[in-house]
């Protein structure tokens, strides 16, 4: 089959590339490298796929209406796995509007274009985010979700209305994944993980906020993608049950570790796969952040037969082996 990847530069969509190439697919790969993060980091994701003959790579912002129409219509994509957004709760108070083009246009973009070329599976990335203010423990995909507390958070629920309506209105099959907290090789240097790590190594303070009174359900990158490939197979169809009430060609789920830890214990990991403690400079809660995320994930195991499930430690060990890898070599 032919897929169309987009975010391939980014930290999930090259592993789901790399995975749907090595799967026999032909899969091309979208992204517009722009400068959130180090694009370097970027262009090193590519490399590492470069070899693969069933890869093609695209630079192209989702903005582009005509750009991704044309792409769509040339390509003709059986399935598509929109994995591209303009990411980071906190950079969304600063730069709201890369969150509309990218977030709000770009979807608008890929689900036009899955819509006029009759695409078979539309799946694509929500977040954790969504649940905002929500206290109930853990969150379920039938939670009312009304109350976010980001604007990258709001984008991500937007998306999820417009692929209902689009299900609704089109019968285009569509499957939205609420990712919660990915972290792992090749992850992004403005999350955690590697701040925490890269800060740690080179002896400077970490940022701890709330106190360090939060938690968060981390999930480890070769979990996400093994969900999201069995995910892609499972198309939702008229003749199936709604899962929640609407278009029957309309899914969504939780994807997490469904175990949440305590920031402590999450600093503790990167301690011990580092060998050296951490200065932490104790904080506030800061503005769109949340306290808690926690998955219920019983409807994607329900589904795939299958959950996160990789020990924290053992994520933590494999990134920072990554991190010293990468930043000798980079």
């Amino acid at each position: 089959m032919k897929y169309l990847v987009t975010g391939a530069a980014g930290f999930i969509g090259n592993f789901v590339a790399e995975r749907l190439c090595i799967e026999g697919h032909d899969v091309i790969g979208l992204d517009n490298l722009n400068d959130y993060y180090d694009p370097n980091l970027k262009l090193a994701r590519l490399k590492r796929i470069k070899h693969l003959t069933n890869f093609t790579f695209v630079k192209m912002d989702l903005a582009d209406r005509d750009g991704i129409a044309q792409l769509f219509a040339t390509e003709k994509f059986d399935r598509v796995i929109h994995l591209a957004a303009q990411a980071g709760v906190r950079y969304s108070i600063e730069n709201p509007m890369a969150y509309i083009d990218s977030n709000m246009v770009g979807m608008a973009t890929i689900l036009e274009g899955c819509r006029h070329n009759k695409v078979k599976h539309l799946v694509y990335a929500s977040s954790s985010s969504v649940y905002g203010a929500n206290t109930k423990i853990p969150f379920s995909e039938e939670d009312r979700v009304d109350h976010p507390v980001s604007l990258y958070a709001a984008t991500k629920k937007s998306n999820e209305l417009m692929a209902h309506t689009y299900s609704h209105l089109y019968s285009l099959p569509t499957t939205g994944l609420r990712f919660f907290t990915v972290y792992g090789p090749w992850g992004r240097p403005d999350m955690a993980p590697y701040l925490f790590t890269d800060a740690i190594a080179n002896d400077r303070p970490i940022k701890v906020f709330n106190n360090g009174k939060m938690q968060r359900d981390f999930t480890y990158i070769d979990d996400i993608v093994e969900g999201i490939v069995r995910i892609q197979d499972v198309i939702p169809a008229a003749n199936q049950q709604a899962q929640t009430e609407g278009s029957p060609f309309y899914k969504l789920y939780n994807i997490g570790n469904n175990q949440p830890v305590e920031l402590e214990i999450f600093i503790n990991c990167i301690e011990n796969a580092l060998e050296k403690k951490a200065d932490k400079q104790y904080l506030p809660m800061q503005d769109g952040d949340v306290v808690r995320t926690f998955a219920d994930v019983s409807g994607l195991e329900g589904e795939i037969g299958f959950k996160p499930n990789t020990d924290l430690q053992l994520g933590i060990n494999s990134f920072v082996k990554w991190f010293k890898k990468y930043n000798k070599s980079s």
